[in-house]
């Protein structure tokens, strides 16, 4: 753990950000919903904290059980499915693949009608960068628009979804009552971003991996240990920020109230204190403690669903092309820091 000039505190270490990351003292100390400026666009409840993370966590939770996400199952294969059979010998697989899916999943989910699916695209990729700090004000413009542009599609969409609800989940949370507008909309970025995006990069970090260590065959054998393996081998989401809400500590380490502490996740997954030999990407790792999803009252909500998606994905690829090799050996990754993920990836599909 090392303090930057800027007094930011960065916990590296599996021991630091696990304990970071359970800890009450710590979390966003931010009012996402900005409740004091009503034209302000909304954030997602990712940044929020108790009581208004419980509340809101707890009604959005219901539709991502286990039990639930297992009755997606059948048209998660089926979507993937189908994107296979439509893949050229040559593939592009971050736009014919990785994405498609989980953006089909979770706009299913939501009961967005099937020809604005390709809207989120834009929208999700500039939100997902909006997670990155020192924006530059061209990007903030954008992120702004995107907000914007996010904000009143669904609030027409609500608005419908209230006069003539169907079966999907926003109809269902746009029944509940105890949700207000703002909140309503704070979850839909949240499932869209964090939903999406991270699910995304897990798909294509998976391919990219197992195509370089020769093991795309394993993930047809053993698809539950491979993405966990990739989860912590590549985590989607690379670090993540909190605040000290009172003065505490971690470790030995005085952190005032208002202390920013950034915990990075990708190197807790690495650390050799808990992974031996952790540059390696061993499918053998069992049990597996990383800390892709996070910990404490913040894990990740969608983890059973990103799992499920990850294996179906990675699995009938490796059933449909095992073959499969790279077209280029350094494949081009967005410009996010949070988000780890691949801008593309070439490969010939055999």
């Amino acid at each position: 753990m090392f303090r930057t000039r800027a007094g930011l505190l960065v916990a590296t270490s599996y021991e630091h950000c696990s304990a970071l990351l359970r800890d009450p003292r710590f979390g966003h100390g931010s009012d996402p919903l900005g409740k004091g400026d009503p034209s302000r666009p909304v954030e997602s409840f990712l940044l929020m904290d108790p009581p208004d993370h419980t509340r809101l966590r707890s009604l959005v939770s219901r539709a991502f059980t286990p039990r639930m996400v297992e009755r997606l199952r059948p048209r998660i294969e089926a979507i993937t499915a189908e994107l296979i059979e439509g893949l050229p010998r040559e593939a592009e697989l971050v736009s014919g693949f990785a994405y498609p899916l989980p953006v089909l999943v979770i706009t299913e989910m939501l009961g967005v009608p099937a020809e604005d699916h390709d809207v989120f695209r834009g929208w999700s990729e500039t939100l997902a960068r909006s997670l990155d700090p020192m924006l530059t004000s061209e990007l903030t413009d954008e992120t702004e628009r995107a907000r914007l542009e996010f904000r009143d599609y669904f609030r027409a969409l609500i608005a419908e979804r209230r006069e003539r609800p169907g079966e999907d989940l926003l109809s269902a949370l746009a029944q509940v009552e105890e949700l207000t507008e703002a909140e309503l909309l704070a979850t839909c970025v949240l499932l869209l971003v964090a939903g999406h995006e991270t699910t995304v990069n897990l798909i294509a970090n998976g391919v990219l991996n197992l195509a370089r260590h020769g093991a795309l065959e394993q993930a047809a054998i053993r698809p539950k240990q491979v993405v966990e393996e990739v989860l912590r081998y590549d985590p989607p989401v690379q670090l993540t920020l909190r605040f000290a809400l009172e003065d505490a500590e971690l470790g030995d380490t005085a952190t005032p109230a208002g202390t920013p502490v950034l915990a990075l996740i990708g190197a807790a997954n690495r650390d050799p204190a808990v992974f031996p030999d952790p540059d390696r990407f061993d499918l053998d790792r069992e049990p597996s403690r990383h800390l892709a999803f996070g910990l404490g009252i913040h894990f990740c909500l969608g983890a059973t669903l990103a799992r499920l998606e990850g294996e179906i994905a990675l699995r009938a690829l490796a059933l449909a092309a095992p073959g499969l090799e790279l077209a280029e050996a350094a494949p081009p990754y967005k410009e996010n820091l949070v988000l780890r993920g691949l801008a593309a990836l070439h490969a010939r599909l055999s």
